[in-house]
């Protein structure tokens, strides 16, 4: 079966793009709505400074959940059995319950307890322990999907096992995950949604917040819904490329 070229992957999204805005406009062009979007752009810099806050705490719960997928994997991975257990049940344990619940958990009871105020940064570190659990379970996958035969053959030239790791594992395993990776990031964004619960001013937040003061709730979302896409769709887009780049990489 032939796979569509990009361009006529673009033409298809272009299409349906049309097809969804008509059909939202036909929808809300009925409803008995007062345009309110004089009194959304009044409140513009809320919005932006939302958007802002939903950037820098995307960006270090990135970081974070990448050092924290990295260090469960390895530890799923380890030859010691209490270790192999510890990070195999936090990965299930975090992968088991809804992130809010672990929000709320996390913030108002854990934090509570061992004197953790700044809300930034426990948003920070929740957000990274979660989606540092399904970032595990995708590096784990990428590096079992790398053959027993080509790490037979760098131990039979004399590699060690820090060696096979670098040269042999690592590599390949890395644009195996990079489309996952990517679809993981862009989930990590829109999860950042829900940290409105622990009263973090980011875009949802400040949606909320704008809503309650002109009433103009399809106005105030529809700047959230594009906030986020301006987000992620950068990186839905590289996760499709890397999909494309590295199809037939075996």
């Amino acid at each position: 079966m032939t796979r569509p070229s990009a361009k006529a992957e673009i033409a298809a999204g272009a299409a349906i793009l049309v097809g969804v805005s008509a059909l939202c406009y036909a929808v809300f062009s009925g409803l008995r709505h007062q345009n309110t979007w004089s009194s959304i752009w009044v409140y513009r810099s809320h919005f932006v400074s939302g958007w802002l806050w939903t950037v820098g705490i995307s960006a270090a719960a990135l970081v974070g959940s990448t050092v924290v997928g990295s260090l469960a994997m390895a530890g799923a991975r380890s030859t010691l059995a209490a270790v192999r257990l510890a990070s195999s049940g936090f990965i299930e344990l975090i992968r088991g319950t809804p992130l809010l619940t672990q929000l709320l958990i996390g913030h108002y009871i854990v934090g509570t307890a061992l004197g953790m105020e700044s809300q930034f940064v426990n948003a920070i570190l929740l957000l990274s322990l979660f989606e540092g659990a399904y970032i595990a379970e995708i590096l784990r996958g990428g590096i079992e999907s790398i053959g027993r035969s080509q790490i037979e053959s760098a131990r039979a030239v004399g590699f060690s096992r820090r060696q096979i790791y670098r040269y042999v594992i690592i590599p390949q395993a890395a644009r195996r995950v990079a489309p996952s990776m990517a679809g993981a990031f862009a989930n990590l964004i829109k999860d950042s949604s829900l940290l409105t619960v622990i009263a973090i001013p980011e875009l949802t937040h400040r949606a909320y917040s704008v809503n309650a003061q002109t009433y103009g709730g399809v106005e105030a979302y529809a700047v959230l819904a594009v906030g986020y896409l301006i987000l992620t769709l950068p990186i839905f887009a590289a996760s499709r490329w890397l999909e494309r780049r590295y199809r037939f990489d075996s």
